[in-house]
């Protein structure tokens, strides 16, 4: 630890956390706010450095400046596991969950413990956020070799990378958001990490194809087309005319039929992305209840937009789509009132189609 780390208050860094997640997590916060505090913390540092990668490979910055970035976020991440020494003096604030200190948080499922003292993490220096999550990952298993992958993926976006065929875009929807649900579910707490960690991946995997659907148009304008070549030739279709058109042109019949084919297309892509939500929600019955509720309510967002997309595929062409505020406080309840209720075996929260 460097001379003055020790100054870094760990409360603060929580906090500035916090305040990142819930001024731009517009989705997750939902669910992260229905986590019992421990939990609460640790997956608003996660978000908060997560959102730091995810910013610089959607930032201004020239493509060779992204890449250092992005690169220098990776070389934080090793450090972050680095124990740091004992702190001088004890007595932090009790969550209030009877939860245990080290990383107890993990497959045990427990509640971990507040910080205590005010020493930093080793390796995380003065940044608050890095802060923030190396008292996290002491405290939870969280596999933080996950934010490799999650970086993989930004600099996919920043290289432009395309995909020719869905497998090539399931990779890299593991890398940005399958990388997630293993880290968030390292938060969460299983006896069953063998089994949930593959369903955690699947849930992020439904929850960014959703993302690339909402997005379509928005990504399209800024030069990223992340759809399958393959499923583009499968549909006969195009997003170099008709509805994505950069500029006010007026559509001729060409590109009304193209437009046909593009919302036939989504409306594929939406069926995909409800096979994968199905598969992913099998992870709520291993997951303790506050957890299977922010869980739920965080993917029933999504899934709500994503039915909301299937429905009229031609407004996403047109528009990006989203929840209001009072449909997404709904679905946030109504998954904390079913992950109240007496669990079934094998009983999963939405249905599919398969894929």
């Amino acid at each position: 630890m460097r001379p003055g780390d020790e100054d870094t208050d760990v409360h603060a860094a929580y906090r500035h956390c916090e305040e990142i997640t819930w001024s731009q997590a517009r989705n997750f916060s939902y669910g992260i706010r229905l986590l019992p505090p421990a939990k609460r913390q640790a997956l608003a540092a996660v978000y908060a450095f997560a959102r730091r990668i995810d910013d610089i490979g959607d930032g201004d910055l020239p493509k060779p400046a992204k890449l250092a970035a992005l690169a220098q976020a990776r070389a934080s991440v090793p450090a972050l596991a680095t124990p740091a020494p004992a702190p001088a003096r004890n007595g932090g604030p009790s969550s209030g969950n009877g939860g245990q200190s080290g990383r107890n948080g993990g497959p045990s499922g427990g509640n971990g413990s507040q910080p205590e003292g005010n020493s930093p993490p080793g390796g995380a220096g003065g940044d608050l956020v890095l802060v923030a999550l190396a008292d996290a990952a002491g405290r939870f298993d969280i596999p933080l070799t996950a934010f490799g992958e999650l970086i993989d993926g930004c600099e996919a976006d920043v290289r432009g990378t395309t995909y020719r065929t869905f497998d090539d875009l399931l990779h890299y929807c593991r890398c940005v958001a399958g990388s997630i649900g293993r880290l968030s579910l390292g938060v969460f707490g299983t006896d069953d990490v063998a089994t949930a960690a593959p369903l955690a991946d699947a849930l992020g995997v439904a929850l960014q194809l959703t993302n690339i659907l909402r997005d379509i148009r928005e990504d399209y304008l800024g030069g990223r087309i992340y759809l399958p070549a393959e499923d583009f030739e499968r549909f006969g279709c195009s997003l170099e005319d008709g509805p994505l058109q950069r500029g006010p042109v007026q559509p001729g019949p060409g590109d009304r039929a193209n437009g046909d084919k593009l919302a036939a297309l989504v409306e594929f892509e939406a069926q995909r992305a409800s096979a994968w939500y199905t598969k992913g929600l099998a992870l709520m019955p291993l997951l303790d209840w506050r957890s299977a509720a922010s869980a739920g309510a965080m993917a029933g967002i999504y899934f709500r937009l994503l039915e909301r997309i299937a429905a009229t595929p031609r407004e996403v062409l047109e528009r990006r789509m989203s929840l209001s505020t009072r449909e997404k406080a709904l679905v946030a309840a109504r998954s904390l009132a079913v992950a109240l209720r007496p669990r079934r075996a094998g009983s999963t929260a939405v249905k599919g189609a398969a894929r």
